[in-house]
């Protein structure tokens, strides 16, 4: 698409283009050759050889100058250079000159070509040059009617003479202000250029989708990221209507463009949905009117939209985390508070039970209240890790090793399920980090076992660890990158969208006997570390990402 245009270009060119001047000079001078030689054989002019060979000689020079010339600059293509352009100018002047001495020397009509060819020399030549071909001109004029025509002075030669000067001079300073004028314009159309290529460049590579259609609804622009975000072809979709095989993939772009096309609607940051691989993405979507021609009574319009699903995610995240804090700081007091009583009342029934005197069912009583004691106490304990997630103590470590350890720690666990195989995809390289590598420990091995809890016998668990560099880490992180991202992968059932939304708050789970606080550690204790934990999951397989950010590196290994 032609982000500028710039009109009027057949009115400069035909006065500043060198080339299409040659052919006319090429045309003009033929034309006069030939006329020239061709009155002299048929005319009484014949009868005398010098006046003849005055009109032959002429002919032939103009006839190998003109080819010799069309070659080099049609044919091959060479620039004309001063020599080239001298040459031309030099030998048309003695063209004029053999055809005024045969048409009558100083009174020739045909003297007025003269100053054809002083102005074109004063467009193609610099304004001195122009004035020495002038001067020229000028002794070839004269010379042909004192020497050769035997003229004698008269006014009407030294008002021709007047004629040249003056043709000379306004003809040259007026080709001086066209350069000067052709240059600023190539100048401008070279910035133009290089601000149309800049543009091009930015908007096949920026992320977000642009499609711009006309007040008809054809495409006159999509550029790559709208492709890759629609998933469907528009680079040989351009001139014909779009809208309807957009709102397939994505209704509410089709629509915005509707809307704004029909009504002059302008959208701003309206939230849309694109289908994409059998799931819905999230979108931003924001249109605005592009002025073309005024010859057009409608303008055209485009969209932008981009996928906001990270952004989304993020929100989320922050939200999350939010409510965790609060919940956090509730759960610390109130914890503290049931326990001891708990213990307590643990004790005392104890007691009880062991006395002589008690009964076989104050005996079976006992033990039940102990047991459901012993059984809520681990919860609290469990509510009282889950808030005392902090960081001790920050080293630097190595997440393969993190990942290695937690993965084999949960590969052999006796909790882990069926016959569940663990894949581990490492880098070759060290995946360094700051932090607590016990809290990660426990972290990166609570979302491994869930994974083999989830999957069903004989199934596959992949744990990948994977760079992740400055530009593709999501935006609303407290970090920018470079990162590491610890992907999680199993083959269950997945998880449903009405708990995926809650999956990491307290007392949130899908396992029988469970106690919903796993994953709400896991987010605090990835959160204490400045990252990030993700969730994606479908009608089969759920992955887990853990972002974290990679350690600085020292100033004493920078190159």
């Amino acid at each position: 698409m032609a982000l500028f245009q710039l009109t009027k270009d057949d009115r400069y060119r035909a006065v500043l283009d060198p080339r299409r001047l040659l052919r006319w000079i090429y045309l003009g001078r033929v034309s006069v050759a030939t006329v020239s030689f061709a009155v002299a054989l048929l005319s009484t002019l014949v009868t005398d050889p010098a006046r003849t060979l005055v009109a032959t000689v002429p002919f032939v020079t103009a006839m190998v100058l003109t080819a010799i010339s069309f070659v080099r600059t049609e044919v091959n293509r060479s620039e004309p250079g001063p020599g080239f352009l001298y040459a031309q100018f030099v030998h048309d002047l003695f063209l004029i000159t053999s055809v005024v001495y045969l048409t009558g020397g100083a009174e020739s009509q045909f003297s007025a070509l003269y100053i054809l060819v002083m102005a074109a020399a004063a467009l193609l030549l610099p304004f001195g040059s122009s004035l020495l071909l002038a001067m020229l001109a000028s002794v070839l004029y004269v010379g042909d009617a004192f020497l050769v025509s035997e003229g004698a002075f008269s006014i009407s030669l030294l008002l021709q003479l007047g004629v040249f000067t003056l043709v000379a001079v306004g003809t040259g300073y007026i080709a001086a202000r066209l350069q000067e004028a052709g240059e600023g314009r190539a100048r401008l159309q070279a910035e133009l250029a290089r601000v149309q290529l800049r543009a091009a460049d930015i908007l096949a590579n920026i992320r977000a989708g642009i499609i711009t259609v006309d007040g008809d609804g054809m495409l006159l622009y999509a550029n790559p990221g709208a492709e890759s975000l629609l998933g469907i072809t528009l680079d040989g979709q351009i001139g014909t209507p779009v809208l309807d095989r957009i709102r397939d993939t994505a209704p509410g772009v089709a629509n915005a463009i509707a809307a704004h096309l029909a009504e002059g609607q302008v959208t701003s940051r309206q939230e849309g949905i694109v289908m994409r691989d059998g799931r819905a993405v999230p979108i931003g979507i924001t249109t605005t009117s592009v002025s073309g021609d005024l010859s057009q009574e409608r303008s055209a319009t485009t969209a932008i939209f981009q996928d906001i699903s990270d952004q989304k995610r993020i929100d989320a995240l922050h939200l999350r985390a939010q409510r965790l804090e609060a919940v956090a700081e509730l759960s610390a007091s109130l914890a503290h508070e049931i326990k001891n009583p708990l213990a307590s009342i643990q004790s005392a029934v104890e007691q009880m039970s062991d006395r002589p005197a008690a009964t076989a069912d104050e005996r079976t009583l006992g033990a039940l209240i102990v047991r459901e004691s012993e059984r809520l106490s681990r919860l609290l304990s469990e509510f009282l890790d889950f808030a005392r997630v902090q960081v001790a103590r920050r080293d630097r470590a190595d997440l393969r090793v993190i990942v290695q350890g937690a993965a084999d720690l949960a590969a052999t666990h006796p909790d882990r399920g069926g016959e569940v195989r663990v894949t581990l995809e490492l880098p070759g390289e060290p995946a360094l980090i700051e932090g607590d590598e016990d809290l990660l420990h426990r972290a990166v091995f609570n979302l491994i076992l869930n994974a083999l809890q989830a999957s069903p016998d004989r199934s596959e668990v992949v744990v990948a660890l994977r760079h992740v560099t400055r530009g593709h880490v999501p935006d609303g992180l407290p970090f920018r990158g470079p990162a590491f991202a610890i992907e999680i992968r199993d083959a269950g059932a997945g998880i449903a969208p009405e708990v995926q939304d809650r999956i990491f708050e307290p007392f949130i789970t899908t396992k029988a006997g469970g106690s919903g606080l796993g994953l709400a550690i896991v987010h605090r204790a990835i959160e204490a570390h400045g990252g990030a934990t993700l969730v994606d999951s479908g009608t089969t397989g759920t992955r887990f990402t853990v972002l974290l950010p990679a350690a600085p590196v020292p100033t004493g290994d920078l190159p």
